[in-house]
């Protein structure tokens, strides 16, 4: 199986709503997961550089959506890519009203932007069960089409105990665990990606 390297990653553009969004153009893959679970750090991870994604010092600020264009290549084939980073939910720190309002607008994107081809749902390792997580989980299988993939990473799994992990693991079958500082899993969230939307003939090298 061939290495997956990113060779290129640009930040394409933000917007607050899908009619801001650009062309659909390219497959995306969504990032989405509670503020603070570590979405910048995967996304950085996964195209190999520090500060292409950047992390709010306040948990929840940023509320626009986020596009990142890249491309993979394994061997010498390129594969062009669509990240978007979707602001963190949970936060506590807005206006009912405005969190209705962020609310409806990420759930018209993800049921509406049809480019969308995987949905990366992060969760905290150290707190797998938490409602708000499980109520997102079941939200994406309920609207993913035939097409798309809901991939569960539980990230910070670097901080579990191996009997924890091992609970995780048989709680949340499929779910991968990363340590993104680490670089561990790294490597199996893009294979999962790039497996989903170029088929498996793409990790070889040939």
């Amino acid at each position: 199986m061939g290495e997956i390297r990113a060779v290129e990653a640009r930040f394409l553009t933000s917007a607050p709503t899908i009619r801001h969004a650009p062309p659909p153009n390219l497959s995306e893959v969504v990032f989405l997961g509670r503020s603070n679970v570590g979405k910048s750090t995967l996304l950085n991870a996964l195209v190999g550089r520090k500060n292409l994604a950047k992390s709010s010092a306040t948990p929840g600020k940023t509320k626009l959506i986020n596009f990142f264009d890249l491309v993979y290549k394994v061997g010498e084939k390129r594969y062009p890519l669509r990240f978007v980073d979707l602001p963190g939910y949970g936060y506590a720190k807005s206006s009912k009203k405005m969190k209705e309002e962020w609310q409806r607008n990420l759930t018209d994107f993800l049921k509406k932007r049809e480019a969308i081809r995987v949905f990366v749902h992060l969760r905290d390792a150290r707190h797998p069960d938490m409602e708000i997580d499980r109520v997102t989980e079941e939200f994406l299988n309920s609207i993913k089409r035939g097409d798309q993939l809901v991939l569960t990473i539980f990230t910070k799994a670097d901080k579990l105990k191996q009997k924890e992990k091992a609970a995780l693991e048989r709680n949340h079958p499929g779910a991968l665990l990363v340590s993104a500082p680490k670089g561990r899993g790294i490597h199996q969230v893009k294979r999962q990606i790039m497996e989903h939307i170029f088929g498996p003939d793409s990790l070889s090298e040939a």
